[in-house]
């Protein structure tokens, strides 16, 4: 697989949370964890001290001020690691929760008794991750990747200051809405601050510590997002790094028949059996002659579909216009660079116990440019009913008509206003239920077919589409949309390169900013952690 295809694979898995651009690396080797050794002089004074202890741990000093860590002579305490652990452990959740299973991670046994599977092992890379070391638990695993998130955070924090990147107010805006945020949100569950941390990140945290981390992070990410403005290629460039690579970004239109040549496993009555050698031969041989005789039939005049159809216990049709590379022997053949309109063929994949008959009918690359668009989310009020209550359907059609005609009044006022796309920005701003743009004017940039809802997409990429232009459309999934379309922009292929390009670059910057940051563990400190 090349490392842009692996890039997709990461990227297509990976759906929410900061992703660090470390994730991607290989794991770093773990530090010989340190001890802290107490030496008592009397038995007086050792009981004198378990007594202090006592007062002490109801307190948690102990966890909030003993050092867990240390990253190149920066200490961080129990508090200030679990804040990072935590947070990676909630995306991490999060981002993976549909196949937690698969990977076998209990979230309701401690991750400390569970041992990472080879088969989750196999996994993580796909996932964005490192894998783990052989033997590894899920708790160690995840300290580890909090651990480098907390020493990226720091190596980018020093390196920030060290070329005068200083903290803005648009960052204190952000910090201060993030802290009025946990204020909200802990008073809208019935809880204090303090307590809605606690539930959190355990009863080590506090406030401060919170805000400073986040403080840290916040400058980390916006150093590293300066870093990322500043990068731009040249159409030459952009042909160029597509040349390298061109199967990462051309699609292929085929059609064609799988036929299973695999051997059973089972008998009639489903008992286990042993699949032999002369089986498996046996078993290819006829889904070669199956696979000859359909390609026949097509050679012939019937359709690849039509000739699919007399064998359908073993043999499976299936047509793409944007077939995708991934090593095989079907996707070798097709994107050969031999490869002409109408070609077509039988291929053997011992390898799966397939044979393949397979036509051939383009192969392309995104030249449609995407698009720049505003809009303003208004999604209808919820329905207190369930679907079986008398006047459920009348309730869910009035809110939608009253989310309806707010959207036209909405867009009303901007057409009795300046009409323009400033002033566009500012409703979504003020009206926008869109968490993800109503902060932006509800701008999304460099939008590609399939991004968005069905219906959103249609209006974007209808030709007829002038720069200007406004509209609303309703979408049953999301609400209503009033759309102001802002114009075209750069061919989706040389956004799908530009954006391998930038993460490559941020890679690389992330990994010399912080090579020489890794953090050791405190045994007794670490204790306190997760």
């Amino acid at each position: 697989m090349s490392a842009s295809r692996e890039k997709k694979t990461r990227q297509e898995l990976n759906s929410s949370g900061w992703a660090d651009p470390k994730n991607a690396r290989e794991a770093k080797q773990r530090k010989e964890e340190h001890r802290t050794n107490l030496l008592y002089g009397t038995i007086g004074v050792v009981f004198l001290l378990v007594a202090i202890v006592a007062v002490v741990w109801r307190t948690n000093i102990i966890p909030k001020t003993v050092t867990a860590a240390t990253v190149n002579g920066e200490k961080y305490t129990a508090a200030e690691v679990n804040f990072y652990y935590e947070n990676y452990y909630q995306n991490f959740l999060n981002r993976n929760y549909s196949i937690l299973s698969m990977i076998g991670l209990d979230t309701g046994t401690s991750l400390k008794e569970q041992t990472i599977s080879d088969t989750a092992n196999s996994l993580l890379p796909a996932m964005g991750m490192p894998e783990a070391e052989d033997g590894q638990s899920w708790y160690d695993y995840m300290v580890d990747r909090a651990l480098e998130q907390l020493s990226g955070v720091q190596a980018l924090n020093d390196a920030a200051e060290a070329e005068g990147f200083t903290w803005t107010d648009d960052l204190q805006t952000q910090l201060d809405e993030t802290m009025d945020s946990l204020s909200t949100t802990a008073s809208s569950y019935g809880y204090t601050e303090q307590q809605y941390l606690g539930l959190i990140y355990g009863s080590t945290m506090t406030r401060s510590i919170y805000e400073e981390q986040t403080r840290r992070s916040l400058l980390a990410t916006a150093y590293l997002q300066n870093y990322e403005d500043g990068l731009s290629y040249t159409t030459d460039e952009l042909e160029a790094a597509y040349a390298e690579d061109p199967t990462a970004y051309d699609l292929v239109d085929c059609s064609y028949v799988r036929v299973s040549g695999a051997a059973p496993d089972t008998d009639e009555d489903g008992n286990a059996i042993e699949v032999t050698d002369e089986m498996t031969a046996e078993y290819m041989a006829t889904a070669e002659t199956t696979a000859n005789a359909i390609y026949d039939a097509y050679q012939a005049g019937t359709s690849l579909e039509d000739a699919a159809a007399e064998y359908e216990s073993t043999a499976t049709y299936a047509s793409s216009d944007s077939f995708t590379y991934s090593s095989s022997v079907l996707a070798d053949w097709l994107y050969d660079d031999a490869r002409q309109a109408g070609d077509s063929a039988v291929l053997e994949d011992a390898d799966t116990s397939n044979y393949y008959v397979v036509v051939f009918n383009d192969r392309y690359r995104h030249e449609y440019s995407t698009v720049n668009v505003r809009h303003i989310l208004i999604q209808p009020e919820a329905t207190e009913l369930s679907e079986d209550d008398e006047g459920y359907e009348d309730d869910v059609a009035a809110k939608n008509a009253a989310a309806e005609q707010e959207a036209q009044d909405i867009l009303t006022e901007w057409e009795a206003g300046d009409a323009t796309e400033d002033s566009f920005a500012e409703l979504a701003n003020q009206y926008s239920d869109d968490p993800g743009s109503n902060t932006t004017g509800g701008l999304y940039e460099q939008v590609y077919q399939g991004q968005m809802v069905t219906e959103f997409n249609d209006w974007c990429f209808d030709p007829a589409r002038q720069p200007g232009d406004t509209g609303i459309v309703y979408s049953e999934s999301t609400g209503y949309h009033i759309m102001y379309f802002v114009g075209y922009d750069l061919p989706y292929w040389q956004v799908q390169v530009t954006n391998d390009l930038v993460q490559d670059a941020v890679d690389t910057f992330y990994e010399e900013k912080t090579a020489d940051y890794t953090a050791e563990q405190s045994s007794w400190g670490m204790s306190f952690v997760g």
